[in-house]
């Protein structure tokens, strides 16, 4: 029996690489939707490819574009945000959500709330609606499989266990193209550099985050809610070879870690075939050339951003929101110029100090504190000396 897929954001690194598996493994799987931003002549490309029952655009200015590409086809094409949400409730055994940022919230919470399975690649998600998306997730009974290297490898290693009889939750963490600099270093690094990751292939955002190291602050808030053990159990390690990528360890002191190629179709064929197992073509791990691995504490001074996930992830309520969205506006205005690598955690930073609301109560409640949040951090971007 095949199973129906539906991938959201199937052009980026994430989606492509899911796509790649499918490849790999034809006869198990169907697409039902296939989703992109606005890159119409690739979703099309896609769609074809995979017999796709309906493509949508987020950007409806390139929708008269993925109706010319897909002509012939028998693909639909839609467009819009609602598009995307309707493409979410369109009933598929298992949904890819790998919309980066809060624009893939509304169709991650669709999915969900149709009860089936639904992986999560998108971080930000969970982060800014944490507590009403796990609500979602029991209210419909959906499964939600992580696909972070780190949430995905402390799934697999609670796999048997029991989450009362975990002692601590060990993420590890690379430590990004910085981890040796220092701040004044920091100071003078360009976009070109923070995008360059030394083990993953990411986009563009998701590389600054590693960078600057939000990305393991926010995978902190995302593993306080997959897994309920409290945030004092919740650690992170730098790992600078990225082998192992989280590890557990239970009461009678045992430590199960799971290691990996850095190389993102190992979590998610975990996710696509769970509870079963498919194969990969990802590189075997040779621990005889890789030598020997590293650990260390990270350097918060260096890294003030893993701090203020973690105070957010303690105060709760609308601080998680907060600081995913003022993090958003930062690193976009760092990508394209406009402020410093090390205003990003300070732009952060002072956006979590002076703005305060309730916890949010629905998405609609969550949608306007994310822009208020990012009008005031925009706000405060324009006061930085590095403003273009």
């Amino acid at each position: 029996m095949t199973r129906s897929l539906s991938i959201f954001g199937a052009t980026g690194s994430v989606g492509l690489s899911t796509l790649d598996l499918v490849r790999q493994h034809r006869d198990k799987y169907r697409i039902v939707a296939l989703t992109a931003n606005g890159n119409a002549a690739d979703l099309a490309k896609l769609a074809r490819e995979f017999d796709a029952e309906i493509a949508v655009v987020a950007d409806e200015t390139a929708y008269a574009a993925l109706v010319e590409a897909l002509a012939g086809s028998s693909t639909k094409a839609a467009a819009g945000p609602v598009a995307l949400v309707e493409a979410a409730q369109m009933g598929a055994d298992w949904t890819m959500a790998a919309i980066v940022g809060c624009a893939g919230l509304p169709p991650t919470m669709a999915a969900i709330e149709a009860g089936k399975t639904v992986a999560l690649a998108n971080k930000e998600a969970l982060v800014s609606a944490g507590d009403l998306m796990m609500a979602a997730v029991e209210r419909s009974g959906a499964t939600l499989l992580p696909v972070d290297s780190e949430h995905n490898a402390i799934f697999q290693c609670l796999a048997g266990g029991h989450i009362d009889q975990v002692r601590k939750i060990t993420l590890t963490a690379s430590g990004g193209p910085f981890r040796t600099f220092s701040l004044d270093q920091m100071r003078a690094v360009t976009p070109a550099q923070a995008v360059a990751h030394p083990n993953w292939d990411m986009g563009a955002k998701i590389s600054v985050d590693s960078a600057t190291m939000m990305n393991k602050g926010l995978e902190l808030i995302e593993a306080h809610h997959l897994f309920p053990v409290g945030l004092d159990r919740l650690d992170i390690v730098v790992h600078p070879q990225s082998v192992i990528h989280s590890m557990v360890e239970y009461v009678d002191r045992s430590t199960l870690a799971q290691l990996g190629s850095p190389d993102m179709r190992i979590p998610i064929a975990s996710t696509l075939a769970w509870p079963a197992r498919i194969e990969t073509n990802s590189e075997p791990l040779d621990l005889a050339r890789i030598s020997k691995l590293e650990f260390e504490a990270p350097d918060l001074v260096r890294f003030p951003a893993l701090q203020l996930a973690r105070t957010s992830a303690e105060q709760g309520g609308a601080a998680p929101a907060i600081l995913n969205a003022a993090n958003e506006v930062a690193v976009a205005a760092f990508l394209n110029g406009q402020i410093g690598f090390l205003d990003i955690a300070n732009v952060v930073s002072s956006t979590l100090d002076g703005y305060s609301p309730n916890a949010p109560h629905s998405l609609e409640h969550l949608f306007s504190i994310d822009a208020a949040a990012r009008s005031h951090a925009k706000s405060l971007m324009e006061k930085l000396p590095h403003a273009a």
